[in-house]
């Protein structure tokens, strides 16, 4: 069995669960096309509303996290996508399609977008970050048994969104660094 046979059989073991409840299929819906709402809205409410961070620190936070959103999903997912035209699984296979998409599958956009912003709010507030990080997963699953990512699609935008999460708060790290050591 080849990668991609790999990845066309755990597509259909989570795809072939659509249809068969309505409240199941509520549930992918929601998870898939809704939840990304309700993860900004929270992300932003307890970043204003927590005392534990300065105005400094939070504004830290929001920015890091905003650059490696804006990095991993407007820069590296569409230059994947101009380079790589992976058709939606819906286009090659029969699927259960739950929601509408029309870019190209690989990398998934969310995925890059929802774990760089997990990586990026995990490395200044772990339990924020975990509880991203499995809302991410919990996406990328319902984006899967929607009928419109690969699993592969997934695990790229998973692996694009936490390095590029990483390498943002690395190099607002060492400037920072250096400021301060210019500052002294």
């Amino acid at each position: 069995i080849t990668f991609m046979g790999i990845d066309v059989k755990i597509f259909y073991l989570l795809n072939d669960l659509a249809g068969q409840s309505p409240i199941f299929d509520w549930l992918v819906i929601f998870f898939a096309a809704y939840l990304q709402y309700v993860l900004i809205a929270l992300f932003l409410l307890l970043l204003v509303s927590t005392k534990k961070y300065s105005l400094r620190e939070k504004l830290r936070i929001f920015l890091v996290s905003a650059i490696a959103v804006i990095i991993s999903r407007l820069v590296m997912t569409e230059l994947i996508r101009f380079l790589y035209h992976r058709p939606r699984p819906f286009l090659v296979y029969q699927t259960h399609q739950l929601i509408a998409e029309n870019a190209y599958s690989f990398p998934s956009g969310h995925a890059t977008f929802f774990f760089a912003l997990a990586a990026a709010v995990y490395f200044y507030n772990k339990r924020w970050g975990l509880w991203l990080f499995a809302a991410s997963v919990l996406m990328g699953l319902a984006r899967i048994a929607a009928g419109v990512h690969y699993p592969s699609d997934i695990l790229g935008g998973m692996l694009i969104g936490v390095l590029t999460g990483w390498a943002v708060f690395r190099a607002v790290a060492v400037l920072r660094k250096r400021c301060d050591e210019k500052s002294v």
